[in-house]
Protein backbone atom coordinates (compact mmCIF):
# COMPACT_ATOMS: atom_id res chain seq x y z
CA UNK A 1 0.00 0.00 0.00
CA UNK A 2 1.28 3.16 -0.75
CA UNK A 3 0.91 6.48 1.33
CA UNK A 4 1.68 9.89 0.02
CA UNK A 5 2.11 12.40 2.10
CA UNK A 6 1.63 16.51 1.97
CA UNK A 7 3.61 18.20 4.81
CA UNK A 8 3.58 21.82 5.02
CA UNK A 9 7.14 23.53 4.41
CA UNK A 10 7.19 26.09 7.10
CA UNK A 11 8.81 25.19 10.44
CA UNK A 12 6.38 26.57 13.28
CA UNK A 13 7.26 26.94 16.72
CA UNK A 14 6.33 23.69 18.72
CA UNK A 15 3.46 24.80 20.14
CA UNK A 16 4.11 24.75 24.57
CA UNK A 17 1.89 23.57 26.57
CA UNK A 18 -1.32 21.78 25.91
CA UNK A 19 -1.22 20.34 22.48
CA UNK A 20 -3.07 17.17 20.46
CA UNK A 21 -2.11 15.92 17.50
CA UNK A 22 -5.69 14.54 15.49
CA UNK A 23 -6.14 12.85 12.49
CA UNK A 24 -9.59 12.35 10.19
CA UNK A 25 -10.60 9.94 8.06
CA UNK A 26 -11.62 12.30 5.16
CA UNK A 27 -12.85 11.25 1.69
CA UNK A 28 -13.13 15.42 0.92
CA UNK A 29 -10.42 16.92 2.97
CA UNK A 30 -13.56 18.76 4.41
CA UNK A 31 -15.48 16.19 6.84
CA UNK A 32 -14.91 13.50 8.76
CA UNK A 33 -16.53 11.07 6.12
CA UNK A 34 -14.39 7.65 5.67
CA UNK A 35 -14.13 4.01 7.83
CA UNK A 36 -10.48 3.45 9.26
CA UNK A 37 -10.00 0.71 6.45
CA UNK A 38 -11.53 2.50 3.44
CA UNK A 39 -10.37 5.83 4.09
CA UNK A 40 -8.01 7.29 1.54
CA UNK A 41 -7.00 10.40 3.30
CA UNK A 42 -6.21 11.15 6.96
CA UNK A 43 -6.34 15.33 7.85
CA UNK A 44 -3.68 15.76 10.34
CA UNK A 45 -4.07 18.83 12.51
CA UNK A 46 -2.24 20.21 15.60
CA UNK A 47 -4.97 21.52 17.83
CA UNK A 48 -4.35 23.61 21.64
CA UNK A 49 -7.38 24.73 23.34
CA UNK A 50 -6.93 28.00 21.54
CA UNK A 51 -5.91 27.37 17.85
CA UNK A 52 -5.54 24.95 15.61
CA UNK A 53 -2.82 24.24 12.13
CA UNK A 54 -2.93 21.84 9.81
CA UNK A 55 -0.07 19.49 9.85
CA UNK A 56 -0.12 17.46 6.55
CA UNK A 57 -2.64 14.81 4.25
CA UNK A 58 -1.96 11.70 4.21
CA UNK A 59 -3.17 10.04 1.22
CA UNK A 60 -3.26 6.08 0.15
CA UNK A 61 -3.83 4.25 -3.10
CA UNK A 62 -5.04 1.11 -2.11
CA UNK A 63 -8.07 0.71 1.02
CA UNK A 64 -10.39 -2.06 2.40
CA UNK A 65 -12.86 -2.67 0.29
CA UNK A 66 -14.97 -3.47 3.91
CA UNK A 67 -16.69 -6.85 2.73
CA UNK A 68 -15.39 -8.38 6.04
CA UNK A 69 -13.55 -10.79 3.80
CA UNK A 70 -10.24 -12.12 5.57
CA UNK A 71 -7.30 -11.09 4.05
CA UNK A 72 -4.48 -12.60 1.97
CA UNK A 73 -0.98 -13.48 3.96
CA UNK A 74 1.15 -10.12 3.17
CA UNK A 75 -2.05 -8.44 1.87
CA UNK A 76 -1.96 -5.90 5.24
CA UNK A 77 -3.83 -2.63 4.58
CA UNK A 78 -3.45 -1.45 8.55
CA UNK A 79 -0.32 -1.18 9.36
CA UNK A 80 1.13 1.45 7.02
CA UNK A 81 -1.90 3.49 7.85
CA UNK A 82 -1.15 2.98 11.39
CA UNK A 83 2.26 3.74 10.67
CA UNK A 84 1.45 7.03 9.20
CA UNK A 85 -0.38 8.19 11.64
CA UNK A 86 2.78 7.55 14.55
CA UNK A 87 2.58 10.58 16.68
CA UNK A 88 -1.00 11.51 16.56
CA UNK A 89 -2.84 11.52 19.93
CA UNK A 90 -6.40 11.02 18.79
CA UNK A 91 -7.92 9.71 15.28
CA UNK A 92 -11.18 9.96 14.71
CA UNK A 93 -13.59 7.73 12.32
CA UNK A 94 -16.93 6.97 11.34
CA UNK A 95 -16.12 3.17 12.02
CA UNK A 96 -13.17 1.02 12.80
CA UNK A 97 -12.87 -2.93 13.16
CA UNK A 98 -11.70 -4.77 16.38
CA UNK A 99 -8.35 -5.53 15.41
CA UNK A 100 -7.89 -2.77 13.06
CA UNK A 101 -8.57 -0.42 16.51
CA UNK A 102 -6.29 -2.84 18.36
CA UNK A 103 -3.24 -1.78 16.38
CA UNK A 104 -4.40 1.72 16.86
CA UNK A 105 -4.60 1.43 20.12
CA UNK A 106 -0.98 -0.60 20.28
CA UNK A 107 0.30 2.41 18.60
CA UNK A 108 -0.72 4.99 21.23
CA UNK A 109 -3.38 6.32 19.51
CA UNK A 110 -7.00 6.88 21.04
CA UNK A 111 -9.66 6.02 18.22
CA UNK A 112 -12.47 8.27 18.81
CA UNK A 113 -15.92 6.73 16.47
CA UNK A 114 -19.02 9.65 15.46
CA UNK A 115 -22.02 8.52 14.75
CA UNK A 116 -22.41 10.06 11.67
CA UNK A 117 -20.33 12.91 9.17
CA UNK A 118 -19.21 15.94 10.47
CA UNK A 119 -16.77 18.90 9.32
CA UNK A 120 -13.54 18.75 10.42
CA UNK A 121 -13.85 22.69 11.56
CA UNK A 122 -16.80 21.39 14.15
CA UNK A 123 -14.19 18.70 15.48
CA UNK A 124 -11.54 20.55 15.87
CA UNK A 125 -13.88 23.12 17.92
CA UNK A 126 -15.29 20.24 20.24
CA UNK A 127 -11.63 19.03 20.54
CA UNK A 128 -10.25 22.89 21.63
CA UNK A 129 -13.86 22.95 23.77
CA UNK A 130 -12.97 19.67 25.34
CA UNK A 131 -8.95 20.88 26.22
CA UNK A 132 -10.28 23.78 28.07
CA UNK A 133 -11.70 23.55 31.76
CA UNK A 134 -12.18 19.75 32.87
CA UNK A 135 -11.63 17.31 29.69
CA UNK A 136 -13.22 13.95 29.85
CA UNK A 137 -11.52 11.37 31.67
CA UNK A 138 -10.29 9.51 28.47
CA UNK A 139 -9.35 13.03 27.19
CA UNK A 140 -7.37 13.62 30.38
CA UNK A 141 -5.40 9.93 30.27
CA UNK A 142 -4.44 11.65 26.17
CA UNK A 143 -3.15 14.39 27.33
CA UNK A 144 -1.45 13.23 30.62
CA UNK A 145 0.28 10.16 28.30
CA UNK A 146 1.79 12.90 25.99
CA UNK A 147 3.40 15.07 29.35
CA UNK A 148 6.70 13.79 30.34
CA UNK A 149 6.96 12.54 33.81
CA UNK A 150 8.69 14.91 35.74
CA UNK A 151 11.34 13.69 38.39
CA UNK A 152 11.26 17.02 40.25
CA UNK A 153 10.19 14.91 43.54
CA UNK A 154 13.52 13.59 44.07
CA UNK A 155 15.17 17.05 44.40
CA UNK A 156 12.52 17.61 47.52
CA UNK A 157 14.51 15.26 50.16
Amino acid sequence: MLAQRLQLVEQAEPVAGKRLRIAIATEDMKSLNAHFGSARRFAIYDVTPTESRFVEAVSFTDVSNESGAHQRDGDDKIGPKVEALTGCHLLFVLAIGGPAAARVVNAHIHPVKLPKPETIENIVGRVQSMMTGNPPPWLRKVMSAQNERSMDFLDEE
